[in-house]
């Protein structure tokens, strides 16, 4: 019983992680750690020998869905937290699917083709531009749209910092 009520939160995040696919190496690692040292703090509620009623197996089973939730939690908003510099985008762009604005919708974009938004009017130039939005290629025309896709509508110059297109296009991934 005793090896039961530990192995629970393990069980749970296993469970939890299994659910939602487990994430990316780089955002599962941190989250898993988080996760795994909160349940082994929590496994230990007694210090002696002494059977108080701190940490019963039902207790711990209904204690389990708490830590594993906020691990899975954490590392879901580090996967989607909007960036400040996407604040730059948001100004024309939603990343709500179907609710196009003076852009079009960035909601699902990654992997596809430019220009196929569904209800937004594109310029021809995106049209027939061929791009497929990945990481290379969000990064050359982020940095400078016009260059990119000559005749596009975007009125934006370009992100010019790495640093801050990268975390706008982690984020465009996520969407």
């Amino acid at each position: 019983m005793n090896f039961a009520a530990k192995s629970a939160p393990a069980l749970a995040l296993l469970l939890a992680l299994a659910a939602c696919g487990g994430g990316t190496d780089d955002a599962a690692t941190p989250a898993a750690t988080d996760a795994a040292a909160v349940p082994a703090d929590t496994a230990s509620p007694t210090d002696g020998a002494t059977s108080t009623p701190t940490a019963t197996p039902s207790e711990t089973a209904s204690a389990t869905p708490s830590p594993t939730p906020s691990a899975s939690a954490s590392a879901t908003t580090a996967a989607v937290t909007e960036p400040a510099a996407f604040a730059q985008c948001k100004a024309c762009h939603s990343v709500e699917p179907g609710k196009n604005g003076i852009g079009p919708s960035l909601a699902g974009i990654w992997g596809e083709k430019a220009g196929a938004v569904p209800g937004f009017e594109f310029s021809d130039a995106m049209k027939n531009s061929g791009i497929t939005w990945n990481q290379a290629t969000l990064d050359r025309y982020l940095t400078d749209p016009k260059a990119v896709v000559p005749g596009n509508k975007m009125a934006f110059g370009g992100l010019k910092d790495a640093a801050k297109r990268q975390d706008v296009i982690t984020y465009i991934k996520s969407l």
